[in-house]
């Protein structure tokens, strides 16, 4: 059984995700995909991030039609930074090691897997499914920090989404439409509690 893993923070989750989730489910052949928002993502310790109760309903909302979608709450549930390591050890004890995951990210974040915890062993949990990103630097000097991960990593041939969360809470900010960038049940959760009003500068996710 494969199952596609798509974490991130979502703040807010936007059509890009989507995209990205169905082409890595429909050309990899993915049972599904889980969608687990960040706890406390250790990278962005420093940055201010909308509490997980709202990030978690806009993902739920925007999922909703997909029946191959589903979300997974695993990291805003246990306490402390959200590594994707741990997720990822956590998530093959839960679903058994039947099921083969596949960690979805974009080329720019593989380009700073050096940097997360322990990326040897993630690597061995799971295969690395990566769509590309506009900007994504050259990753030829990646295996020599982490040895043997050309091997664990899937490029997905699909064109760039050049959609961002920092560019959509800018345009709320700003009185701009995000119409057709997110989920339309997204976009009205954002309008009821007036989300990222007077907050656009913030780290993309």
């Amino acid at each position: 059984m494969n199952i596609g893993v798509l974490g991130g923070t979502f703040d807010p989750i936007h059509i890009g995700h989507l995209i990205v989730a169905e082409e890595a489910r429909t050309r990899l052949g993915f049972q599904e995909v889980l969608f687990v928002p960040a706890g406390e993502p250790w990278l962005k310790q420093n940055n201010s991030i909308t509490a997980a109760s709202h990030r978690v309903e806009m993902v739920r909302r925007a999922i909703s039609g997909n029946p191959h979608f589903r979300l997974c709450a695993l990291e805003v549930e246990r306490p402390g930074p959200s590594y994707t390591v741990d997720t990822m050890m956590l998530l093959t004890e839960e679903l058994g090691r039947e099921a083969q995951l596949y960690f979805i990210l974009g080329r720019d974040n593989l380009a700073q897997l050096p940097s997360w915890k322990e990326p040897e062993k993630l690597v061995r949990f799971c295969r690395l499914v990566v769509a590309p990103r506009l900007g994504a630097k050259d990753l030829k000097d990646l295996e020599s920090s982490i040895p043997g991960l050309p091997g664990r990593v899937l490029q997905l041939d699909m064109p760039v989404i050049g959609i961002s969360s920092s560019e959509i809470r800018r345009r709320v900010s700003q009185g701009l439409s995000t119409r057709y960038l997110v989920p339309a049940g997204v976009e009205e959760y954002m309008a009821e509690h007036r989300m990222y009003v007077t907050s656009p500068g913030r780290t993309a996710v």
